[in-house]
């Protein structure tokens, strides 16, 4: 069953979108408040017509109305669903921990003082008055001369002041020689009640974990927008929370258009070509932080993509599209959507044809980013809008990927008026990055080898080898 055929809620995924986003009715994702969105109507876009925009004023459009409906609602999530979410508030130990104090080594409870001056030729003898295994509840009281058997995390007994590993002992065998395990006889544990010979004195504390010696009672945990890992769960599950508070990781549905499209593993025919985008692009909404929903190759059909599209809203926080935005004659997403979304010409290369609008859900505004069809094209730009998008979604502070300043290896030309994001190679080490592939959109097999993107701006058709160039990491 392909992910399309799914037309339910996610059932690991709690939130609702019954809520009030704040968006108007129209579905038009408050556009025309915005004066160059007045500037660009869809319909003249569409026609070919309309100004170019800017990749910031896009972004920016974008943003203004995601910010709408982000950050998600927060919800009080079981831990394991919480893993990957950020938290909501800041997060304080209600307990110390370790919660008692409790022996870091297998060995013998005791007291300090019986200990002094012991060595191997002249041992200590104490007598072993219980054992203590991890969980015990009745403890034994440690007076002079005596000890307790106690094994890793067991609670220290009253009146002993340190532990003495077992490897200083007989282990209770009446040997002149130190132990390497507890069950020295055969694997049979020596019965408490008799001797133990220990060769070495020992400080007071040694090998005891104190109480508060990780974590103080109302310590502060994690700060409030930290993403929960598999450790910082295990943190939370060890102080007794089995639940957080946290923004939901968003729904994201990605859908790629093309009847040319096969799914991977099939047989390719004459004009086929195996369907990428979608594979691609829900990769990178997982890798931002989503819940992302694969839908793959919906055929150059007008009304086949609208039933998709209203099919998936009731999952989806946001839809992404690739393929049917430009200019051509079976430009499907256009057809489909042009009365929904603004279709717009951007400055930059790959990726000039972009669409963004807002669709009306029954549960609430579902924004929708159409990309183009060409794989670098759309990859780079989910890299641009769509990721700063969930980012936002999710409560994230950095919604941006990191941007640093590299020596540029070889030289590169651009289109003017065009700001170019080209595929690179960055050596943090030596500090340059290096062109990996042609300026080509299709050209798939190199942007896999590329962890940055070197960025030329509108106003330059050339940079020299060696200039100092904005450079965006991926990885």
């Amino acid at each position: 069953m392909t992910d399309h055929q799914h037309h339910g809620h996610d059932q690991g995924h709690a939130h609702g979108r019954a809520h009030d986003h704040g968006l108007g009715q129209d579905g038009g994702a408050g556009l025309a408040e915005d004066p160059c969105a007045a500037e660009a109507a869809p319909g003249a876009e569409k026609s070919g017509g309309g100004r170019l925009w800017t990749v910031d004023e896009h972004l920016a459009d974008i943003l203004a109305a995601v910010a709408r409906v982000a950050p998600l609602p927060p919800l009080e999530l079981q831990l394991l669903e919480a893993q990957g979410c950020l938290t909501v508030d800041e997060l304080v130990s209600g307990v110390a921990l370790p919660p008692f104090d409790n022996s870091s080594m297998d060995g013998y409870a005791v007291r300090v003082a019986d200990l002094e001056g012991a060595t191997k030729d002249y041992p200590s003898v104490l007598a072993v008055v219980g054992d203590v295994a991890a969980g015990a509840a009745a403890l034994p009281v440690i007076g002079p001369g005596q000890c307790a058997r106690i094994m890793t995390g067991a609670p220290i007994p009253p009146g002993a002041e340190a532990v003495v590993p077992v490897e200083w002992t007989d282990a209770g065998t009446g040997s002149d020689k130190a132990a390497t395990t507890m069950a020295p006889q055969g694997g049979e544990p020596v019965a408490s009640g008799g001797e133990v010979r220990i060769f070495q004195p020992v400080e007071s504390g040694a090998f005891v974990r104190r109480r508060g010696d990780d974590i103080a009672e109302g310590q502060s945990l994690l700060p409030a927008g930290t993403r929960l890992g598999p450790t910082q769960i295990g943190l939370l599950a060890a102080i007794g929370r089995d639940t957080v508070r946290v923004r939901p990781r968003p729904r994201v549905v990605v859908l790629s258009t093309g009847s040319e499209l096969v799914q991977p593993g099939s047989r390719v025919g004459p004009g086929q070509i195996s369907d990428s985008n979608s594979f691609a692009l829900t990769a990178a909404a997982r890798d931002a932080g989503a819940i992302a929903y694969r839908v793959g190759g919906v055929p150059d059909d007008a009304e086949k993509l609208r039933e998709v599209i209203d099919d998936q809203l009731i999952r989806a926080d946001l839809i992404v599209t690739s393929g049917g935005v430009s200019v051509g004659a079976y430009d499907v997403v256009k057809e489909a959507l042009g009365e929904q979304v603004s279709f717009r010409k951007l400055r930059m290369q790959p990726g000039k044809p972009q669409g963004f609008g807002v669709l009306e859900g029954s549960g609430g505004p579902v924004p929708i980013l159409a990309l183009p069809g060409n794989p670098v094209s759309a990859y780079l730009s989910f890299e641009l809008f769509v990721r700063p998008a969930i980012r936002a979604m999710l409560g994230a502070p950095d919604i941006h990927r990191p941007v640093v300043t590299a020596r540029l290896t070889e030289g590169l030309g651009s289109p003017t008026g065009r700001r170019q994001f080209a595929r690179g190679s960055y050596d943090p080490v030596a500090g340059t990055v290096t062109p990996v592939g042609g300026a080509g959109s299709h050209l798939l097999g190199a942007l896999a080898h590329a962890n940055a993107l070197i960025v030329v701006p509108e106003d330059a058709t050339s940079v020299a080898s060696g200039a100092e160039v904005e450079t965006v990491l991926l990885d």
